[in-house]
């Protein structure tokens, strides 16, 4: 599998395209008015303590507190199996300070996760400075080499001042001389956040995690990347330097971009976002899936549409539901979806059938970077999955709510309008006196007062013995509108 990252950089943006054979597979981006927070270090005060909800609310300088669970917080009794049993009550009290970090980026209305199990990633390792626990990947498979760092890890830890640490998958096969240099690096980095907060005012910042682009270079490339195109002379160039210190067998790879042309538009990445955003993902064969997403859960239904088949119903819905199985592990990634996701595959009778479908979407969801677990099939044939979420979803970022239809998707039809407008008349004529009525609406609605319900609005005038006008206000959406008293 090749992966090539195309890197857009302006002064209020960042986009990251990671594509893999050709075709856009994960779509990161960073915002200068909103930056993500995850990894980042505050000096916080405990504004509220729920000792019904075993949590807390936390001021680090944002506009809505974040929240801190009890099982997130870090005590001296942390290694016992019962620690989510002690009390908040116990560990926090409202106005204390304490050092947080934040695991999950404000959602919606939700504030940011926290946590004061402090820990700070470099390209290698991962070190946690309150705990003495020396963890490997679980994707590190060979024993031996496993060990080999367990040991160089432990060997050195007390001269970089302890700690603990978890060593990355990409720490295959480095040096000892590498792993010295990371743990050098990630003391200086502790050390200068404990400084800092010796001296910060409750809800100040005390360490940044780095810009987007540096975070993908430590975080996401690997051994796979054949090629990373940037078009910023400035970013290329720190990125180069990141490169030559911690991945010398990639800096080849890394080309500055200035062609004319847009970069996010080779391989039809533009495209490809704005297909993102829309609820129906065509398939090849014919086939299509719909997208919601909603606050609690995104539901994805598979439909086989005009795929008819060669040979049979069931041949034609397991070949859809194959087909839908990688193009939906795609859209998760490509769209960002978090959360719980509930999918509906077409019903399928043969049972090697169903193994087979299984078997092809956890296959597809390895690839993904963020954490998947799937449960077995529910009774109403349901696949229900969660995907890690610790920031938005493409859409959150590059949407808003519609103010139309206030997110619903929907909106009244004339007919319900005037229906509407009846009532309201009926309703002012019960509680006013006036001598006709003026009802502003938007042009669809007048058209069908106008027209289709002419006759009932006649019948209405002679209700009520008054006469109603009609003015078309073009600013209206069509479910607006008003009934003045003249």
């Amino acid at each position: 599998m090749s992966e090539e990252l195309l890197i857009n950089v302006t002064p209020r943006e960042t986009r990251i395209a990671i594509v893999e054979n050709g075709v856009l597979q994960e779509m990161l981006i960073e915002r200068a008015g909103r930056l993500g927070l995850v990894g980042n270090i505050y000096k916080g005060k405990v504004c509220r303590v729920l000792p019904g909800m075993q949590a807390a609310f936390v001021d680090i300088g944002l506009e809505r507190t974040a929240f801190l669970h009890a099982s997130d917080i870090h005590h001296s009794d942390s290694d016992n199996p019962n620690k989510h049993e002690i009390e908040i009550s116990k560990l926090l009290h409202e106005g204390q300070q304490i050092l947080v970090q934040v695991v999950k980026d404000p959602l919606g209305t939700k504030g940011a996760r926290l946590t004061t199990h402090i820990s700070l990633p470099s390209r290698y390792l991962v070190y946690m400075p309150f705990s003495e626990h020396v963890g490997v990947s679980q994707k590190l498979g060979v024993d031996e080499e496993r060990n080999r760092l367990k040991e160089v890890i432990q060997h050195h830890t007390p001269e970089f001042g302890g700690g603990g640490y978890i060593i990355r998958t990409v720490a295959d096969g480095i040096s000892e001389e590498d792993i010295c240099a990371d743990m050098a690096y990630l003391a200086k980095l502790w050390s200068a956040a404990q400084e800092k907060t010796e001296t910060a005012k409750a809800g100040s910042l005390v360490h940044e995690d780095p810009s987007l682009v540096m975070r993908v270079m430590r975080d996401l490339v690997g051994a796979s990347v054949e090629k990373i195109r940037i078009d910023s002379n400035e970013t290329f160039q720190r990125v180069k330097k990141f490169a030559n210190r911690f991945i010398p067998e990639l800096e080849p790879h890394i080309e500055y971009y200035p062609g004319e042309r847009p970069i996010l538009d080779i391989y039809g990445v533009e495209d490809e976002i704005h297909k993102a955003l829309e609820r129906k993902v065509e398939l090849k064969s014919g086939g299509y899936l719909i997208i919601d997403q909603t606050e609690a859960m995104t539901t994805i239904d598979v439909n086989t549409g005009g795929f008819v088949g060669h040979r049979n119903l069931e041949e034609t819905i397991f070949k859809t539901n194959l087909e839908a199985a990688h193009a939906l592990a795609r859209q998760l990634r490509l769209r960002n979806l978090g959360g719980i996701i509930i999918i509906d595959f077409i019903d399928m009778l043969d049972i090697e059938h169903r193994q087979q479908v299984m078997s092809a979407l956890e296959k597809h969801l390895s690839h993904d970077h963020a954490k998947t677990n799937i449960s077995e099939v529910s009774p109403l044939g349901l696949i229900e999955m969660t995907r890690k979420r610790t920031s938005e979803s493409l859409e959150h970022i590059l949407c808003e709510c519609c103010p139309v239809c206030q997110g619903r998707g929907t909106i009244k039809t004339t007919e319900t309008v005037c229906y509407e407008i009846f009532r309201e008349i009926l309703r002012e004529e019960r509680q006013f006196k006036a001598s006709g009525y003026l009802v502003l609406a938007s042009q669809d609605v007048v058209d069908r007062l106008l027209d289709e319900e002419s006759t009932s609005m006649a019948e209405l005038e002679t209700f009520i013995g008054k006469s109603v006008r009609f003015q078309v206000e073009g600013l209206y959406t069509q479910e607006q509108f008003d009934v003045v008293l003249l």
